[in-house]
């Protein structure tokens, strides 16, 4: 061996040990933004919402006449945004997206995988095709979409955010949304697999997995159904899409793991963990009666599984417990602070306990 390869090898050795150095990301106001399914519940409000902070943003999604809508709001406001229709579901249109973005603005610095589509029945009744489409859009859209994001990050030399939407049905399964609930699990081991990845070879790209508890978006009212109620959030507590916009873009700006938007996405992960069979059992008491509401289901072939749904409205017809935030989300954007309140309700208690 020469003393050159020596030197190089010794070199190597120290990359590869010495501590990844945490990415810098820019502000938003600073940055070109992809998202996807941009023209209804948490990325149309992600859209207007990174405009608003003076991102320049590339809206995808089926329906164009909802996204030409949505570009001429934000342009009347004196933001910059174009717009590429495309079904997530087909690589060649998410690869339109990226050279789209990338020939208008010259680059992008967050890519967002935010589009998906549930079908509501039981699981043996659901058709095996319904359940592929499904997969087409809610897994292999985002892995087309991080591999178009990672290539670009990768060549361009500098950091960048790759941010997936997953779901807390993602962290646990449920009745009724069984194929969603699977696309999102194996969404969230693709999330996981590659932020490894990606690490371990030191590619500035920061990979966030955002877990939505309970959201008032359309969500529902774009599923198909095989139910004979309409499906719904109903009867529990239902988070704004304002709070996931909220995290999505904090993701955009801070290297974030993971992101719960609301303490019921991040309980019910726990509780499945620690304690399974429980879990199941709960689920099955609760999952039955609330998701869906008490008013006939629209029929299957209107539902947006296999064509656009309807777009600009960013919330549903859901009814339970609408909160105006998600104060568990909030306090994890800042977890030195979250660590301190923890630490200092801890010394009450134990001062408490000693008085007595």
């Amino acid at each position: 061996m020469t003393t050159d390869d020596t030197v190089t090898n010794t070199e190597q050795l120290e990359k590869q040990q010495s501590p990844k150095k945490k990415l810098k990301l820019k502000k938003v106001k600073d940055q070109v933004i992809v998202i996807t399914g941009a023209t209804s519940g948490i990325g149309l409000v992600t859209a207007r919402m990174a405009a608003e902070k003076g991102a320049k943003v590339v809206a995808a999604a089926r329906n164009e006449d909802a996204l030409q809508e949505l570009v001429d709001e934000v342009k009347k406001k004196g933001h910059e945004a174009i717009y590429v229709k495309a079904d997530v579901g087909k690589e060649e249109d998410v690869n339109r997206i990226a050279e789209t973005a990338i020939s208008s603005f010259g680059r992008f610095d967050t890519w967002v995988n935010n589009a998906a589509v549930s079908v509501f029945g039981h699981a043996m009744d659901v058709t095996t095709e319904d359940m592929k489409r499904v997969f087409d859009t809610n897994f292999w859209g985002p892995v087309y979409g991080t591999r178009a994001a990672v290539k670009h990050f990768t060549s361009r030399g500098g950091p960048g955010a790759l941010i997936n939407v997953g779901s807390l049905f993602g962290d646990r399964g449920t009745v009724i949304q069984s194929t969603y609930a699977s696309a999102k699990f194996a969404l969230h081991g693709w999330t996981e697999s590659i932020r490894m990845e990606l690490e371990k070879e030191q590619v500035p790209v920061s990979v966030t997995l955002i877990h939505p508890g309970r959201i008032d978006t359309p969500y529902n009212e774009h599923a198909r159904s095989y139910l004979d109620k309409q499906p719904a959030h109903y009867r529990s507590m239902i988070y704004p899409p304002e709070a996931a916009a909220e995290a999505i873009l904090f993701a955009a700006e801070h290297p974030k793991r993971d992101m719960y938007i609301g303490s019921q996405a991040k309980a019910i992960a726990m509780l499945g963990a620690l304690f399974p069979r429980l879990t199941d059992r709960l689920m099955e008491k609760i999952m039955y009666y609330s998701q869906h509401a008490e008013r006939p289901s629209k029929p299957r072939e209107k539902s947006a599984l296999y064509h656009a749904g309807y777009g600009m409205h960013d919330r549903g017809t859901n009814k339970g417990w609408l909160r105006s935030r998600s104060y568990y989300a909030k306090t994890t954007k800042r977890p030195a602070v979250t660590a301190a309140v923890a630490v200092g309700l801890a010394c009450v208690w134990a001062a408490v306990k000693r008085t007595k």
